[in-house]
């Protein structure tokens, strides 16, 4: 069992405008210069993006300091680091 922590990438939430019927990859590891989206960043570590498939079109608040736990969304834990 890995005990690596995800990078700090932001101590705020990402909003980002969504598609339905598209597929989002959320940056787990926080080394991506595309958050709150993957770029390959997390390669050689034991961090995989998670895919979200927007189910409408609206503003969806990815987790910035990749320290939520309910994983890409926020859950203001943020605002305790």
């Amino acid at each position: 069992m890995s005990t690596a922590k995800a990078i700090i990438a932001a101590r705020s939430p990402f909003a980002a405008d969504v598609e339905a019927g598209k597929d989002y990859y959320w940056c787990s590891c926080g080394r991506s210069a595309a958050q709150p989206f993957c770029d390959g960043s997390h390669q050689g570590t034991p961090f995989t993006p998670t895919r979200y498939t927007a189910e409408e079109s609206r503003t969806v608040y990815f987790c910035g300091c990749k320290q939520s736990a309910t994983g890409q969304f926020c859950d203001g834990t943020h605002q305790s680091l």
